[in-house]
């Protein structure tokens, strides 16, 4: 668990910082993709991989209601499983190495895991309402 440490802003969580590296390396890798790929597969692979991160944050932000939390978490891990729907059309399409591909489906796979982790206790993430 992250709680070790404090944590003040969104860039102190784990999920975060992994969410960020692999949309960072999956912007990196699909810079190989064939041009035509542009608009349909680079695109959406970029942007769901983004959006883990992105939702995060929003999340991380809106953690004054329990709804908020976990709506925007819940969106994340979608997210997340669209990127390893991405991940498996560039393997099945030859525009990725099917080894940086599986390391990179279980790392979504991690952050799903953490980010159902923190749907399941809210109750730690939350942010006390003042009465």
């Amino acid at each position: 668990m992250e709680r070790k440490t404090k944590i003040v802003r969104h860039t102190d969580l784990e999920v975060y910082q992994r969410a960020f590296t692999a949309a960072t390396e999956i912007f990196r890798l699909s810079k190989q993709f064939p041009v035509e790929e542009r608009y349909s597969l680079t695109d959406q692979l970029r942007r769901s991989s983004r959006s883990v991160a992105a939702n995060i944050v929003e999340g991380w932000r809106k953690r004054r209601y329990a709804a908020s939390f976990v709506s925007k978490l819940n969106e994340s891990e979608g997210e997340a499983a669209e990127t390893q729907s991405g991940l498996q059309f560039a393997v099945d399409c030859s525009y990725l190495d099917p080894k940086e591909a599986k390391r990179l489906y279980k790392e979504y796979d991690d952050l799903i895991g953490m980010l159902i982790q923190r749907q399941n206790y809210t109750e730690k993430w939350i942010l006390a309402q003042s009465k």
